[in-house]
């Protein structure tokens, strides 16, 4: 009768601790993966929310350009110094945004 009672304890045991794991393993998931994405999600829409015509933006694509026009998911940049090429794009794509100096 007391090996059974060893064997059911030991059971219990092993139990928890594979709990405990389990809990730890997902704590650190969230700590290391998720949030840190949440939080430059987050860091990336107030930019974009920001935007303002004049700022200067750089794309995705490594471009650097002004904004002349903005709507709610997409604005026009103008690139180089001929002002005849203005390109319309979504807002997802500009990666950094440059207020203009006063």
């Amino acid at each position: 009768m007391g090996i059974m009672l060893t064997e059911a304890a030991s059971g219990t045991g092993v139990g928890m601790t594979m709990i405990i794991y389990v809990v730890l393993l997902l704590a650190c998931i969230y700590f290391f993966m998720i949030r840190p994405q949440k939080k430059e999600q987050k860091k990336m829409s107030a930019m974009l929310s920001s935007l303002e015509i004049g700022d200067s933006v750089l794309t995705s694509g490594g471009f650097y350009g002004i904004v002349i026009d903005i709507t709610d998911d997409t604005v026009i940049v103008e690139f180089g110094n001929n002002k005849n090429c203005r390109i319309p794009m979504q807002k997802s794509a500009i990666s950094a945004v440059e207020k203009p100096e006063a």
